[in-house]
């Protein structure tokens, strides 16, 4: 039984797993595995539990795992919503946009570059067409360089 009014991790990974349980990546791998993999390089990063748990979440609104009336009324800290919103592309949104609300976010930034880590991770990379991965390569420099962030890792 959880004593706290917020879900906790465990619960939020089950969310999450559920949520993207049918979607699969750019490379045709199960999409939970990418969510896992932020939310390790996030805690490998000395992430909050809110900040693992946005992880989890990060891209359920933009990819239509669950509804932003889910994410408002879940039991959820403050911050961790306010990091997945500011995760969340919006249409036709530019990247130095997107970029500035993470930055201006408290704790957005950190999983942003463990996204941004796995997702251009080469062994994952290197799963993908030529073309794709030259665009994606081309894509994930530019975010990191918009967020200041270290050129890999």
């Amino acid at each position: 039984m959880n004593p706290s009014p917020h879900l906790t991790l465990p619960e939020v990974e089950a969310i999450a797993r559920q949520a993207h349980a049918t979607q699969k990546d750019k490379a045709g791998r199960p999409y939970t595995e990418h969510l896992q993999a932020v939310a390790e390089g996030v805690a490998a990063r000395g992430g909050s539990q809110e900040q693992i748990a946005a992880a989890w979440l990060h891209d359920a609104i933009e990819d239509n795992a669950l509804t932003e009336e889910w994410l408002r009324d879940a039991p959820l800290t403050q911050r961790t919503k306010d990091i997945v919103r500011a995760l969340t592309k919006r249409a036709d949104e530019p990247p130095e946009a997107y970029a500035t609300r993470i930055l201006a976010t408290p704790g957005a930034r950190l999983v942003k570059e463990a996204d941004l880590a796995h997702n251009a991770d080469p062994a994952r990379l290197a799963e993908l067409d030529g073309p794709t991965r030259d665009r994606l390569t081309e894509k994930y420099a530019n975010m990191r360089a918009l967020l200041g962030a270290r050129t890999q890792g």
